[in-house]
């Protein structure tokens, strides 16, 4: 979906004021269109060329938590991602253009865990400031665990837990607002603004794409974090502590398989 230049400039001052802007990016059809990429996506078998599959368990057996590294294998949702409105408004946001840094499908099915509060920022390498989206797949809402966001808290990055996460004090001083998104909405923010999630308890599946971009100025480094993701992972083993690990960082709640 297209925007005018005032509904842009406008979008554009919200971001940088509050770092989290809420647009409409599919219609209906499209909605339908990306709802059956994800299923695709879903159903590839762990074991691929590439893509990543991350499981989580739950209180009703293992679940599909995360899919990454997709584009090279998925057509439309490549050309979704890297050109169009989602790429003009990273742009827009960025003030320059954009290139995709990476991108995954957060599945949050029914009894799926949360994210602690976290900023992005401390789990992408390379670059110090990306803007990222949640386009939402299905509804999210209250009960199936949306995004809460602190606004104007984007600026630095903050204190952290042994954890990568947000410091428990900091979080307890700030004001945290949910942010319902609808099937086909697009939620962006800024890598250091804080936000969080809680686990879906709705009975029904909360799934939602997020990419993430960079300056292009700055450099081509999706290759290179998908890299360094691996070499993290492989070198590391996996967490000690009974969770999954899904990210540079601690903050998915999830149970390890």
């Amino acid at each position: 979906m297209s925007f005018t230049t005032d509904e842009l400039e406008s979008g554009v001052a919200h971001f940088r004021e509050t770092g989290w802007l809420l647009t409409q990016t599919l219609d209906e059809a499209g909605v339908a269109e990306l709802q059956g990429w994800v299923d695709e996506v879903a159903s590839w078998p762990d074991e691929g060329d590439g893509w990543m599959h991350h499981r989580e368990l739950t209180d009703d057996g293992p679940k599909l938590c995360r899919s990454e590294n997709i584009i090279p294998f998925h057509t439309g949702l490549r050309d979704l991602l890297t050109a169009g409105p989602l790429l003009d408004t990273a742009s827009a946001l960025l003030g320059q253009q954009a290139v995709l840094y990476k991108e995954k499908v957060n599945y949050k099915l029914a009894g799926g865990a949360g994210y602690a509060p976290h900023q992005d920022a401390p789990a992408y390498p390379f670059i110090a400031s990306h803007v990222s989206c949640m386009v939402a797949v299905d509804d999210a809402t209250l009960q199936n665990g949306c995004l809460e966001v602190v606004e104007g808290m984007h600026h630095e990055v903050l204190a952290m837990d042994d954890s990568g996460c947000i410091h428990p004090d900091l979080v307890a001083s700030y004001e945290w607002k949910a942010v319902e998104v609808p099937a086909g909405s697009t939620l962006w923010f800024h890598s250091r603004t804080p936000h969080r999630s809680g686990p879906n308890d709705s009975g029904l599946p909360r799934r939602a794409l997020y990419p993430t971009y960079n300056a292009l100025a700055e450099g081509d480094l999706r290759s290179d974090y998908y890299a360094e993701k691996i070499a993290r992972f492989t070198a590391e083993g996996g967490r000690a502590d009974g969770k999954v690990q899904v990210s540079l960082i601690d903050d998915f709640q999830g149970r390890a398989v």
